[in-house]
């Protein structure tokens, strides 16, 4: 008899690394969690890593979670691994970083690049592209590090995303899931493979195709691990290392959507809304959609850049009573937010609040700024709060509403992971903001449970992708939508909230002209 019916996922957050162990129904039979500082900062915007933390708090999780269940550890069938977005590192030969990584919060960019020239920098003049091929170029890190540290680019063999690096160091394999390919690199993301030799993106980065790892398919094996890593982490050694997907696209087959119609809401870090899509589509102009965490399709995705990182500045901000009263009574701050908005009327009474924190490329654009508007003697920190939960929620129906206009498939339910979900008022209020039913995964680990799902129908254990989501997600809570609140926020939405953009545009452009930011 076969006792291999356990499931390894390892999930790399940008705040904590997860060690998870799921049977085959998609329970979750074993949890261990190591908290980190999610980065460090030389300067104003930088956002980096010492890639040692992640690879420690990996071996660490992962010894807690043998010692804690020592009977499953001869169970597990395999291994699969998720990890944070677009974080890059460049290693010697032996995999060593070179110097920290670069997180995807990072800020920095590279102006005064050499304008590409010859045919690509011809075409991209005469089709007034130019402006989009130089944010792409000065947001790579590749062409930062080129710039400013010329001693480690000479020295790199491989330039890699986390997952990669991690991948090496389980397996000593230079290899990568193509699911994880999401960042400034040279990837075709409607192919799902490193760009022809022809693409432009080769002459705006400084990679060369031997900088590179070798992409596997989502669902096949990347190596095996090691012996040395299997002492290091109580990982059984030889045990397979199978590819799965990066941390959001794992979130939507995590939570159950294979379908177009079914939207998926992440309430993280970055807030974003995706589907799963055989086609590719681009939601918004020249932004393409991701590779998902099933093979061949892609994740069509809108993101709002800050997203539940305004309710951690809230916090911070705002929040000191709370975290006091939550330190004393041992509860999570959050549940104390959803009492302290309780009482606070849907729509705000007309605060109307739009979180555009971050700037971007389309949506928003450069110049984009956050703003607040409709403040009155009423309005108090409570009001504020439930602001900011309201404003999360247009964003994300608007990106809602972009995707449908695309694929003309209607997303007629949702589906929330994320630190977000958590919150039974953000819940209702995304119900009652899109007017169409909410639900929250059976469990909170919806990323873990991905990775979990690409590990099981590689290893066939589940015989296709339908047959494993089918088997091991389902639905928790449901929140239905209140069709009368509904009816006050689609007033606010359409009249108030889409119209504030375009309005304060001008206004952005003006502020980033006076004083510089954002730059």
């Amino acid at each position: 008899m076969n006792n291999k019916d356990l499931l390894l996922a390892i999930d790399n957050g940008t705040q904590s690394l997860k060690a998870l162990i799921f049977d085959l129904e998609g329970n979750l039979l074993a949890k261990e969690r190591v908290h980190f500082n999610p980065y460090f900062s030389k300067h104003p915007g930088w956002a980096e890593q010492d890639p040692e933390v992640f690879w420690e708090s990996l071996c660490l999780a992962c010894r807690k979670l043998f010692d804690s269940q020592p009977s499953y550890r001869e169970r597990i069938a395999g291994v699969s691994l998720t990890t944070q977005r677009g974080t890059v590192l460049n290693v010697d030969k032996e995999g060593k970083a070179l110097r920290p990584a670069i997180l995807w919060l990072d800020q920095r960019k590279t102006y005064g690049l050499p304008p590409l020239g010859g045919f690509w920098g011809f075409l991209f003049t005469v089709t007034n592209l130019k402006k989009t091929i130089d944010y792409f170029r000065a947001e790579a890190e590749a062409n930062w590090i080129m710039t400013h540290e010329k001693d480690v680019w000479r020295k790199t063999h491989k330039y890699l995303l986390l997952s990669g690096y991690l991948t090496h160091r389980l397996t000593g394999r230079f290899v990568d899931s193509i699911g994880c390919q999401v960042g400034y690199i040279p990837f075709d993301y409607k192919n799902l493979c490193w760009a022809r030799s022809w693409d432009w993106k080769w002459k705006g980065l400084p990679i060369e195709r031997d900088l590179l790892p070798e992409l596997i398919p989502v669902g096949k094996p990347l190596g095996n691990i090691t012996k040395a890593v299997a002492d290091q982490t109580g990982i059984p050694e030889g045990l397979p290392l199978i590819a799965a997907a990066a941390d959001k696209a794992c979130e939507v087959i995590g939570s159950g959507s294979l379908d177009p119609s079914v939207g998926c809401l992440s309430y993280g870090t970055t807030a974003t809304i995706n589907v799963t899509h055989k086609k590719y589509v681009e939601a918004v102009p020249l932004l393409p959609p991701y590779p998902s965490a099933v093979p061949g399709y892609h994740t069509i995705e809108v993101q709002n850049m800050r997203g539940f990182w305004m309710v951690s500045w809230f916090k911070e901000e705002f929040g000191f009573k709370e975290q006091q009263i939550a330190e004393m009574e041992r509860v999570d701050v959050e549940s104390l937010f959803d009492k302290l908005v309780a009482d606070v009327p849907k729509g705000s009474m007309g605060l109307v609040l739009q979180p555009y924190w971050t700037p971007g490329l389309k949506l928003p654009g450069p110049e984009a700024k956050g703003a607040v508007i409709g403040f009155g003697d009423i309005h108090n920190r409570a009001y504020f709060y439930k602001a900011i939960l309201e404003g999360l929620a247009y964003a994300l129906r608007e990106g809602k509403e972009r995707i449908e206009k695309k694929t003309k498939i209607p997303i007629t339910s949702l589906r929330v992971s994320g630190g977000g979900s958590q919150s039974r008022v953000a819940m209702q209020v995304t119900a009652d903001v899109f007017g169409i039913p909410t639900a929250r995964p059976h469990i909170y680990e919806t990323s873990g449970l991905g990775a979990s799902i690409d590990l099981a129908v590689g290893l066939g254990l589940h015989r296709d992708f339908e047959t494993a989501v089918n088997a091991m997600t389902r639905i928790g809570d449901v929140f239905e939508p209140d069709f009368t609140a509904h009816k006050l926020y689609d007033e606010l939405y359409r009249h108030v909230y889409k119209k504030m953009y375009k309005q304060l545009k001008p206004l952005y452009e003006k502020i980033r002209e006076i004083t510089g930011y954002p730059s």
